[in-house]
C-alpha cells in the first residue's frame, strides 16, 4: 500500500501541501483573533483615538463592539 501511494500519490503532493498551508493560516488567524493581548491593544488604540479626538464617541463604541464581537465569534 505504501508503494502504491508513493507511485500514484506524488502528483497530489502539491495539492495536499497547499491544503495544509491553508489550514495553518486559518489556525493562526483564529489564534490572533482570540488573543487577549491583541484584543486589549486594539481596544486601547480605539480609546486613544477617541481621547485624541480622531474618532467620535459613536465611532468608538462601534469599533469596540466590532472588536469584542470578533473575539467572541
Amino acid at each position: 500500500m505504501g508503494l502504491f501511494k508513493l507511485l500514484f500519490g506524488w502528483p497530489l503532493a502539491p495539492v495536499e501541501a497547499l491544503i495544509r498551508l491553508g489550514e495553518l493560516i486559518e489556525e493562526q488567524v483564529e489564534h490572533q483573533m482570540h488573543d487577549p493581548a491583541l484584543v486589549r491593544r486594539q481596544l486601547e488604540e480605539v480609546e486613544d483615538a477617541r481621547a485624541a479626538g480622531l474618532i467620535s464617541e459613536e465611532e468608538s463604541e462601534q469599533a469596540t463592539e466590532e472588536i469584542l464581537q470578533r473575539m467572541i465569534g
